[in-house]
């Protein structure tokens, strides 16, 4: 008995779900099909997703003698024939409920993921593993293609909606021909050229894996990496300090310099030189040889870029206000030469930030005012501003505030985390010069700076303490064991925010647990509740 064809789409937010679905139902009409669609509205990941499940009759009207296929409305797990969609995650999602059957289904998913809220909040690198995704997709699915949907949307310039129709044709799941894909997408309206741009390349991309199958069947049997995009050229070292550093260091010392020229300039990209060559000189007096590829150097060349590139608001205003921003918002929304683009930017700057900016003695006096207001049971005082970037006025505010780079070295917060930096660099280099692996372990800590405001504050905290603590305590067997605690530290801070497994760790290695910080205590009137008659 001839069986229905039963396709479920998947798509986040704003991606053209429904238009994928409306070509499809087109194109099943158009070459003469049966089709029959329901959409399944429904909140995933992170704005929200929605799933089209769609059925397709293989045999055409003209041959059914005026008989009408009865197709179903829901997806029926472990009995679809294919599955498309256009995030990896979402991909596997799908795949936990059921959906995706090893017998049955056919995969087609991108490679290109949108990061969850879970996967940001994470102290460390929260990202799920994507080459595990990728193996529950082929071990969930009867044949499957994996392709970069979000590169091949961006080369076409359309929509990823365009490049999955695409995806689809070429699978040889459906009936239709090409000629009838292309004919609906070519009365689609002015964005015509762009998806049909997208549609051809979403179909080689699957076109030339089903071609490489039928020759590597076993090779494509785990999914393969997409070829990443090529990487910008590094800038070049100067002569000086090239010789300095070994060669392995360079492409990555490259990136620091260059940096921290863009964010305060020359003089303070030297001092981030002058920093590193006291950890190198500590490195060749435990690893003449740098046998172990000078791991400690290359580790403080990352984080401590990092960190003296800090974020404040003279940072995320010259950010904001770059042309190569406004060249990705309009890629991004596909804003043609006509089209009119308002772009709003929400600040909400309080007084830690303009606090930031002042020398010692009024920032702390400011600090001190907001404090007393939070006390007596006032929320923080910030400033809420909407500025069009788009706008002349928005424009110059931006850039005179980025302007005001010269001020940064004046401020409170420079002064600050220059003496944070310092004391993580002392430690670096203390416990390097003494044992290996001590250092590097505390060069490591640097993964605890992330983020900014209160998360940014708790991962210095964190750090401090255990440079402070930990580090330096006297009872530890050898330095092997201390490096041992250290990193056992540092791994305990990265898995939970609120700290519990950090203080519980710093305890059983023979340290005080962090301070707990004081709260004030407000008070609330109960409110009166009036009595109804």
């Amino acid at each position: 008995m001839t069986q229905p064809i039963s396709l479920l789409v998947c798509a986040l937010g704003g991606e053209g779900g429904g238009v994928l679905t409306e070509w499809l139902v087109e194109t099943a009409r158009h070459a003469g099909y049966p089709v029959q669609a329901t959409s399944i509205p429904g909140v995933a990941q992170r704005t929200g997703a929605t799933t089209y499940y769609l059925e397709f009759f293989p045999v055409p009207h003209s041959e059914l003698g005026g008989k009408r296929p009865v197709l179903g409305l829901y997806p029926v797990p472990g009995r679809l024939d294919a599955l498309l969609s256009s995030e990896l995650l979402e991909t596997v999602r799908q795949i936990s409920l059921g959906h995706a059957s090893r017998e049955r289904t056919l995969v087609l998913t991108s490679s290109a993921r949108a990061l969850t809220t879970m996967e940001k909040m994470q102290m460390g690198d929260g990202r799920r593993d994507t080459q595990g995704l990728m193996q529950i997709v082929a071990a969930h699915s009867h044949s499957h293609h994996i392709v970069d949907m979000a590169e091949l949307t961006r080369q076409a310039g359309t929509i990823v909606s365009a490049v999955m129709l695409g995806s689809i044709a070429a699978s040889g799941l459906l009936p239709m021909k090409r000629e009838d894909y292309e004919q609906i997408l070519q009365g689609s309206g002015g964005s015509a050229k762009a998806s049909l741009r997208g549609f051809a390349l979403g179909y080689e991309a699957v076109q030339a894996q089903r071609t490489q199958a039928q020759y590597i069947e076993q090779v494509l049997a785990a999914p393969q990496p997409q070829a990443s995009a090529p990487a910008e050229k590094v800038p070049a070292l100067a002569a000086d300090v090239a010789q300095a550093f070994p060669s392995v260091l360079h492409e990555l010392i490259a990136l620091g310099h260059a940096r921290l020229v863009e964010y305060q300039g020359a003089a303070y990209a030297r001092l981030y030189i002058e920093r590193l060559q006291r950890v190198l000189q500590a490195e060749r007096t435990s690893d003449p040889q740098g046998t172990r590829g000078w791991a400690v150097t290359r580790e403080m060349a990352r984080w401590l870029a990092l960190w003296m590139a800090f974020d404040d608001i003279i940072r995320v205003a010259d950010l904001k206000s770059r042309a190569s921003r406004w060249q990705r918002v309009i890629g991004e929304v596909k804003a043609g030469d006509a089209d009119l683009l308002k772009l709003y930017d929400h600040f909400k700057p309080g007084v830690p930030e303009f606090a930031a900016l002042l020398p010692q003695g009024p920032a702390n006096r400011l600090l001190a005012w907001d404090r007393k207001r939070v006390l007596a049971g006032k929320t923080p005082w910030a400033l809420p501003l909407k500025i069009g970037t788009h706008s002349v006025f928005g424009m110059i505010a931006l850039r005179g505030l980025a302007s005001f780079r010269w001020l940064r070295p004046h401020g409170s917060r420079y002064a600050t985390e220059q003496q944070l930096i310092g004391q993580w660099l002392a430690a670096v280099v203390h416990g390097t010069a003494r044992h290996w692996a001590t250092g590097h372990e505390i060069a490591l800590c640097g993964r605890l700076i992330k983020g900014y405001g209160s998360t940014n504050e708790r991962g210095k905290d964190n750090l401090l303490h255990v440079v402070q603590h930990l580090a330096p305590a006297p009872h530890f067997a050898d330095d092997a064991a201390r490096a041992a605690a250290i990193a056992a530290a540092r791994q305990a801070a990265l898995s939970d925010d609120a700290g519990k497994t950090l203080d519980q760790t710093l305890v059983q290695h023979g340290v005080p647990a962090r301070p707990v910080k004081p709260q004030p205590i407000r008070w609330v009137r109960k409110p009166h509740l009036q009595k109804t008659p």
